[in-house]
């Protein structure tokens, strides 16, 4: 076990795929009074080498690394819904199964493993305020922060946010070395940056921290929910190595100020291929006060599901060219609802701000203060509309929400095959509806294979004919007929072409 332990040191934050630590704009000002502002290191002119050591050395000296241990106790309790005493989803969970365990493991003593974990930090404040991902702290038992020097503190939480993966954590002590946190909203495609943490750190034997440098490859990427209640919606794109021990470490610009803080890789071998992710600095920002504080973050939230226009949408709601956003899903009681907004609209404007795309309304909204009134434009049956919202609290429970959806048809429209849902094939595409249609197969290259529907798709609507069965599903696919259909799913809009068959 301890050799395992060690592994899983090293190995920590490795995965196929996204490794994940991830983001959305929050509201909030920063207090100037918890946020000291260092001076921008001096750039010698026309000596790029030069420029990068300066702020290596100077941004480096703030930069920490972050050992926790969680302990876990498992074992010497029931069986039920359990394997050994670890809370899961057992394929078990029967009442032959239950007594079985119960009889034979309810005894075993209870023990204890202890989970390590590694990240690295960042120093913002002279007084000991460190910021890092939440990831890296989450259920920690033990917090130990090693600076580039070899000192050793124990740390405490003060404030996390899951959603934007922020956290801030307080060592005991003065005049600690520490960077500002410089403007992202400034940063340009093609600017060098320098990725600064502690990978492998402690596997190592080395407090001092790795560089590297690169430029930023994309600015505003979204990974979307990935992980839990982590959204990753607004991020910096960079090609400076970020390896496993790098998240919660800066991303520093020439100036040597923090504009993002490091928080995935994207990979299929879980090493480095040339692409990473940070959470821009404007973002910390806005909320680390607040996290200081160790008060709750409150994103704005208007209760609706919405998707970016194509070609195919754009045309079909009488636009000139593909701006704005649609709306999918409204969920019932959310400020959306209230305020009057239908499935169908198409957002153009949020208090005045032009939008684009999902990630600009999400931005939008995520920054307007709960209980703010603000100003919709949109576009309903192709005739300008204005509404006022009141701004919601995002609920943390959002997850459970759902929109209202036992007989099936064998006959296959547009090349898929629709059938009511049942508790069987809720488990088996993950969603907690409980009436309604739902894609079980889809046939390549069939008009719904190329509309981009896929199996597990669960449909409200066909041409705004709600679909809450079967039947309902039957009658609408009879009135469509071979014509062009918009569809409307659990993913959003899909426009089914005519002519194939």
């Amino acid at each position: 076990m301890r050799g395992r332990n060690k592994f899983l040191l090293v190995g920590m934050g490795v995965s196929i795929g996204l490794v994940i630590g991830l983001v959305v704009a929050a509201r909030l000002d920063i207090a100037s009074r918890s946020i000291a502002v260092d001076g921008p290191v001096e750039i010698p002119k026309g000596n790029f080498e030069d420029a990068i050591e300066k702020v290596a050395s100077a941004a480096g000296k703030a930069v920490v690394s972050i050992s926790t241990e969680h302990i876990e106790r498992v074992g010497g309790q029931k069986s039920r819904g359990y394997y050994f005493g670890a809370p899961q989803e057992s394929p078990f969970d029967d009442d032959f199964m239950r007594k079985f365990f119960d009889d034979f493991f309810s005894g075993m003593p209870e023990r204890e493993f202890k989970q390590q974990g590694l990240g690295s930090g960042v120093l913002i404040a002279q007084d000991g305020f460190i910021l890092t991902n939440e990831h890296v702290v989450n259920n920690a038992d033990k917090i130990t922060v090693t600076l580039s020097d070899g000192r050793e503190f124990k740390a405490e939480v003060k404030g996390t946010d899951k959603r934007s993966d922020l956290a801030v954590i307080k060592i005991n002590g003065h005049n600690f070395p520490f960077v500002a946190l410089g403007d992202s909203d400034s940063l340009k495609i093609g600017q060098w940056v320098v990725a600064i943490g502690n990978p492998f750190g402690f596997a190592l034997q080395n407090p001092e921290p790795t560089v590297t440098a690169g430029v930023i490859s994309a600015l505003h990427r979204s990974l979307g929910r990935v992980a839990q209640d982590r959204d990753y919606g607004d991020l910096i794109q960079t090609d400076a190595a970020i390896n496993p021990g790098n998240s919660g470490g800066p991303l520093v610009n020439l100036r040597g100020e923090v504009v993002g803080i490091n928080v995935a890789i994207f990979s299929t071998s879980g090493g480095y291929q040339g692409i990473g992710f940070a959470v821009p600095s404007n973002l910390a920002k806005r909320i680390v006060s607040r996290l200081i504080e160790g008060k709750k973050i409150v994103y704005g939230w208007l209760g609706v599901t919405v998707q970016n226009l194509d070609e195919n949408l754009t045309r079909y709601f009488g636009l000139d060219k593909e701006n704005g956003v649609l709306v999918s899903q409204v969920i019932a009681e959310g400020p959306a609802k209230k305020a009057g907004i239908k499935e169908g609209d198409v957002i153009m404007k949020f208090d005045g701000a032009q939008i684009s795309n999902v990630n600009g309304l999400l931005k939008a909204v995520g920054n307007a203060e709960a209980g703010k009134k603000a100003r919709l434009e949109l576009i309903r049956d192709k005739n300008p509309l204005t509404l006022e919202v009141e701004v919601g609290a995002r609920p943390d429970n959002l997850d459970e929400q759902s929109v209202p959806g036992t007989e099936e048809t064998q006959d296959y429209w547009k090349g898929m095959l629709v059938k009511e849902i049942t508790p069987e094939l809720a488990r088996r595409y993950g969603f907690k509806l409980k009436t309604g249609a739902v894609i079980v197969e889809v046939k390549p290259g069939s008009e719904a294979d190329e509309a981009g529907l896929i199996e597990g798709d669960v449909i409200f609507e066909i041409n705004k004919a709600y679909i809450d069965n079967i039947s309902a599903y039957n009658n609408a696919i009879k009135q469509a007929g071979g014509a062009d259909a918009l569809i409307r799913t659990l993913r959003g809009y899909f426009i089914i072409k005519s002519g194939k068959e």
